[in-house]
């Protein structure tokens, strides 16, 4: 963490704001992963929009890429349990090309919200 983003939010409020973004970003990885493959494409195209929009949104709001990181490590990690095969041998995410726009699409999204530049604020003096 850097020393300019502790300032503005603080150490105890990052870590709360860290683990309430990444409980957020588990359950909408759980949601967006069982309903990716309803109604081709629109499934997928929804399910992607609306976790770029997840952690985009916690990145404009908290102004910070460690909340919005820690929303991304949810919905990622959502995704890799539900992509890995269960006892039984079924998984959730299946070997087709819906799976793969899903499984690399998402951390694609994740990766280009969280290096983007942060946007200069306008201030009037």
């Amino acid at each position: 963490m850097d020393a300019a983003e502790s300032d503005r939010l603080g150490v105890a409020a990052t870590i709360i704001a860290s683990v309430f973004a990444a409980l957020i970003g588990i359950g909408v990885g759980l949601i967006t992963t069982f309903t990716h493959r309803q109604l081709p494409p629109i499934g997928i195209i929804a399910g992607l929009v609306i976790v770029a929009a997840l952690i985009a949104g916690f990145r404009l709001v908290f102004d910070s890429r460690i909340i919005a990181g820690a929303a991304a490590l949810g919905v990622l990690s959502a995704i890799a349990v539900l992509a890995i095969p269960g006892a039984g041998g079924s998984v959730v995410v299946s070997d087709g090309i819906l799976g793969y726009i899903w499984v690399l699409g998402t951390p694609l999204i994740a990766a280009v919200v969280l290096v983007w530049p942060r946007i200069g604020r306008r201030t009037s003096e």
